[in-house]
């Protein structure tokens, strides 16, 4: 996974790291995440609300490039949870769009096609496909505790953002 965006998760599970002899662990040494730091998936659910109005998004790093790919799945995940009333309906709503197919560059269905690097082979492909899969897992659980309040009814303040667009991308 040299050329795609591996941010370690605050996660209790460990599941789609990308194995010693990958790429990245050769460039970079492996860091333990920390569960009182932020990471990605608190950046990109922090930072939602503002980084929804941009029209076009100024990529630096190869963070930059996740957080994009964060932004609109986390756009797609609200226009799910829109019509869900409740908290048991919403969860629902996000374990069956956990459950969809997850395109990496190259496939049909990919919300960015210029903006990451095709997979040089088919087992990074799948690495990259769990990685993709576990963060977006990792996301709509951190995102059920910012939709929805603590008695389980919808948090309108961050619902209402579901009809916006994220770069234009219309979400179905």
């Amino acid at each position: 996974l040299s050329s795609h965006p591996v941010s370690l998760l605050r996660s209790p599970l460990r599941r789609a790291t990308p194995p010693a002899s990958s790429p990245w662990h050769q460039q970079r040494p492996r860091r333990r995440a920390f569960s009182d730091k932020a990471d990605i998936v608190d950046e990109a659910i922090t930072f939602f609300r503002a980084n929804v109005f941009f029209k076009n998004f100024h990529v630096k790093s190869l963070a930059d490039k996740l957080l994009i790919y964060l932004t609109s799945y986390i756009n797609i995940a609200l226009k799910r949870l829109e019509s869900c009333r409740t908290l048991a309906v919403g969860t629902k709503a996000i374990i069956n769009l956990g459950l969809e197919n997850v395109p990496v560059p190259g496939e049909p269905g990919f919300p960015f096609p210029g903006l990451f690097t095709l997979p040089e082979s088919e087992e990074e492909a799948e690495l990259l496909r769990n990685y993709l899969k576990q963060i977006r897992e990792e996301t709509s659980g951190r995102l059920l505790n910012c939709a929805y309040r603590a008695n389980g009814t919808p948090n309108k303040w961050w619902l209402a953002f579901a009809k916006r667009k994220f770069m234009n991308l219309v979400i179905l």
